[in-house]
């Protein structure tokens, strides 16, 4: 497992203490799920990026396979 040190406004990091006080959870697993969901969010809209230009050039790219 890798760890990140990220630092966090002080108004944002009482936010999330408070959320994670609210909910019963620690701060570390309310940041993973965010960033979870952030870059699952980011992959999905890159997927749908790359099928739109691999279909735009979908005759291109046949002919360099070629």
């Amino acid at each position: 497992m890798h760890e990140l040190t990220l630092p966090l406004p002080a108004g944002l990091w009482e936010e999330l203490q408070d959320l994670a006080d609210a909910t019963g959870r620690r701060p570390e697993d309310i940041a993973l799920d965010a960033v979870r969901h952030a870059v699952a969010q980011e992959a999905s809209r890159v997927r749908v990026t790359a099928g739109l230009l691999a279909d735009a050039h979908a005759d291109l790219l046949r002919r360099l396979g070629e």
